[in-house]
């Protein structure tokens, strides 16, 4: 994938969390053929981000691995620093890091609901956190969060990952007034995407997704990486506090 520019991010410093994998890695290229450097985050698999990195260096890119859980403060904090002093102060946020449960509200317990919410919710906000004071000082920055066409369109058998893609979608578009106008914040809320998070999904409950799309297909990481470089770069200089859906036309539907 070749953005419009290819070095527009170049010597800017970028941290993608759950960047080892899926939508997070796709983003992770992208900056790094942007000319970005790239702090990829992963929390348990190593070897999937030493293979993001060194898809990253194959771009050319400069970058570095930073293993932190984003749902624990602490982990956050020492992740931003490893990172500024790595490869200097963070210009690009984009937060990837999630994790999805599906199950009856019968059978949910209160573990499983605050499992996703830390990830999910805490994490981003935490991160979030954790670097909007230095885009502040330094009058600039941009942040994208991931969310989800389930935080739009809610699914029962998914209660808790819909709440939690619905606070995102809302801390995203607040934190663009509260940080405004040094910092841009928007939101991404991709539909059904082919990762290795859906990969041991049911074929036909893939392919009902496929079929409730006006494109009759899912979606691919890379689909959704292009959408986030245009929010992250000038000419989405007028776009704040939005949220954009990529999802072949599915949210459209009642």
């Amino acid at each position: 994938m070749q953005w419009l520019s290819s070095k527009e991010f170049e010597n800017e410093t970028a941290l993608v969390t759950g960047g080892s994998r899926g939508i997070g890695r796709a983003v992770c290229l992208a900056l790094a053929e942007s000319g970005a450097r790239v702090a990829v985050n992963y929390t348990s698999d190593e070897k999937a981000a030493a293979a993001t990195l060194a898809d990253v260096e194959a771009r050319g890119g400069r970058g570095i691995v930073v293993k932190a859980d984003v749902s624990e403060p602490e982990a956050v904090s020492e992740m931003v620093a490893t990172v500024e002093n790595a490869l200097g102060p963070i210009d690009v946020l984009v937060t990837s890091a999630g994790i999805v449960r599906s199950e009856e509200h019968t059978e949910m317990e209160f573990r499983h609901w605050r499992k996703l919410m830390a990830v999910n919710v805490d994490g981003t906000y935490l991160c979030v956190m954790a670097v909007k004071d230095g885009m502040i000082a330094r009058g600039a920055g941009r942040i994208v969060c991931i969310a989800s066409i389930a935080g739009l369109r809610p699914r029962g058998r998914m209660l808790a990952y819909s709440a939690s893609k619905a606070a995102v979608i809302g801390f995203a578009r607040s934190c663009a007034e509260a940080f405004g106008p040094a910092i841009r914040v928007n939101s991404v809320a991709p539909g059904l995407i082919e990762t290795d998070m859906t990969a041991s999904m049911d074929a036909a409950a893939k392919q009902r997704f496929a079929d409730d799309a006006f494109l009759k297909r899912l979606g691919q990481p890379e689909e959704i990486a292009e959408t986030v470089m245009f929010l992250l770069s000038e000419r989405a200089n007028f776009t704040t506090g939005q949220t954009y859906v990529v999802d072949g036309g599915r949210v459209t539907l009642p």
